[in-house]
């Protein structure tokens, strides 16, 4: 790898430094072998990772996560990331193959979970992610 390699977002060790289980240097060796350069993974795997993240992270904004607590709700971070997501995922449709529907039908979710968890809902077409998507129905 170089110096400039964009492969992973952690902070690696400098070159022959060891690390521990929890990242500490100083433990066993760091296993380099599960670190991939970004330009060798292919844009769709990129796409479909970033599009997780982004489905992910507004789950998590809108309360729906598992433990979630109801301070943890942020509607205006959901907002963004519901608005990226769609963004995304109607750029990259064409790419998206057999998990497209899916995907899209993932991204509705979450944008009729936003009109829901919304003291005053959107217009149909203004909620999150709408101007990419189009209006959204329950």
């Amino acid at each position: 790898m170089t110096e400039n390699s964009y492969s992973s977002p952690a902070q690696m060790p400098p070159e022959g430094a060891t690390t521990s289980d929890d990242g500490a240097v100083g433990g066993p060796q760091t296993d380099m072998e599960n670190v991939r350069d970004l330009g060798d993974i292919p844009a769709i795997e990129v796409v479909t990772k970033a599009i997780v993240m982004l489905m992910s992270a507004a789950a998590e904004k809108l309360g729906l996560a598992e433990d979630a607590s109801p301070d943890a709700v942020d509607l205006d971070e959901a907002r963004r990331l519901i608005t990226s997501l769609a963004g995304l995922v109607t750029a990259s449709t064409e790419y998206l193959g057999i998990h497209a529907a899916p995907i899209r039908d993932g991204l509705k979710g979450l944008q009729l979970a936003f009109r829901e968890a919304s003291a005053h809902p959107d217009a149909p077409g203004e909620g999150p992610g709408e101007k990419y998507t189009g209006p959204v129905r329950g």
